[in-house]
């Protein structure tokens, strides 16, 4: 045996045996396309899970009740993507879509009124739409008019209640022509502006809430069928409203009022000065007590029933409903005087006589000897 064949069993063969040896193995290539495979998919994967999260899984949204504040509008006419739309742009929810999907599904969202609401920001698309439902926040402002108010007082209490100003106010009572009163108040808003409680929503004008007011009054005309009833007494509507905020002024009991509505119908049957010192105040603006000087009733105006008999041109405040009532439904009496003997219980004397009307007021003159300064 040759020596060179050893060598060659030891080499596995011929010299191209050798060769072959030296190549790598099959096995390596295949491995490394295996993982770039395993990647691929991988990334086909992951997209594919996105894409399902978001054809499944819904738009993105937030959880829970949201934290902080904010104040957000909802104008009138905007439907439910403009809504979403305004959320979604305060971050009061994660997505305008999110909001828009349960606004289409839920029917609760078709009770969102339009105005301004304080809510919070990052509530789930849920909590924000049960915010938005829920009345409490919406930001209103809230004006109480007393009855036998008047123009002035009813100015002030608006702009300190609500966001319209005492300028506007008065521009927009400058124009009487655009708050719909009814012919016979021939421009003036007194004894039109109905006393009640108003909800004014932010954004509300001056003409709108003035406005507002003189609607109810006549609502309130219409629902007492005043011009009927006025029609009993020989009085128009007007009248019945004037007389009506005189009661405001000179009674102070709800059980007085058709009594003195009596009185006044009684001095007026017989042409009869009325003598009501509210109607001079009206004129001389005096505050603080229910008297007046003689200089105040030497005034000529049209207001002074002590200078003049009849009824005066206009009511001299907003009446309320009990008085416009009593107005229309006086007492049974032949009264022709009333005098208040009590100025804090309201207690009142009516009198037939004037020899009674004078006694009466010497217990009013004995009950403000006693009383407090500042009653009398």
């Amino acid at each position: 045996m040759s020596h060179s064949s050893g060598i060659d069993m030891l080499s596995g063969g011929s010299g191209r045996g050798g060769r072959r040896a030296e190549r790598p193995p099959r096995g390596g290539g295949r491995g490394f396309g295996t993982i770039i495979v395993l990647g691929l998919i991988v990334v086909a994967l992951f997209f594919g899970y996105q894409k399902a999260k978001d054809v499944f899984g819904g738009p993105d949204d937030y959880s829970g009740a949201g934290t902080g504040s904010v104040t957000v509008e909802i104008p009138a006419g905007a439907n439910g993507q403009q809504i979403a739309n305004i959320l979604a742009k305060q971050d009061v929810v994660k997505s305008a879509e999110a909001f828009y999907q349960l606004s289409i599904k839920d029917e609760r969202a078709q009770t969102i009124q339009p105005g301004f609401y304080n809510l919070k920001k990052q509530m789930s698309s849920e909590y924000a739409l049960r915010a938005l439902i829920d009345r409490k926040n919406r930001v209103e402002g809230k004006v109480t008019i007393p009855e036998g108010a008047r123009v002035g007082q009813i100015v002030t209490l608006i702009a300190k209640n609500t966001e319209i100003s005492e300028k506007a106010l008065t521009t927009a009572l400058e124009k009487p022509d655009t708050l719909g009163l009814p012919a016979v108040a021939k421009g003036n808003p007194e004894g039109y502006l109905f006393p009640a409680t108003y909800t004014v929503e932010p954004g509300t004008t001056a003409t709108q809430l003035l406005k507002q007011m003189v609607k109810k009054t006549l609502d309130t005309a219409k629902k007492l069928d005043i011009g009927e009833r006025a029609q009993a007494l020989g009085l128009s509507g007007e009248e019945v409203l004037t007389v009506a905020s005189i009661l405001e002024y000179e009674a102070k009991k709800d059980e007085d009022y058709p009594k003195v509505a009596r009185v006044l119908y009684n001095r007026l049957k017989i042409g009869m000065a009325l003598q009501l010192d509210s109607t001079v105040s009206y004129v001389s603006k005096r505050k603080g007590d229910v008297f007046t000087t003689q200089a105040e009733r030497d005034d000529p105006s049209e207001y002074n029933t002590y200078q003049h008999t009849g009824l005066p041109p206009g009511p001299i405040g907003s009446p309320g409903e009990k008085t416009i009532e009593a107005a229309l439904n006086p007492a049974e009496g032949n009264w022709l005087y009333f005098v208040a003997i009590n100025l804090e219980t309201g207690e009142t004397v009516f009198s037939e006589t004037k020899a009674e009307h004078d006694r009466a007021v010497e217990k009013l003159r004995d009950y403000c000897r006693s009383a407090d300064d500042k009653i009398c």
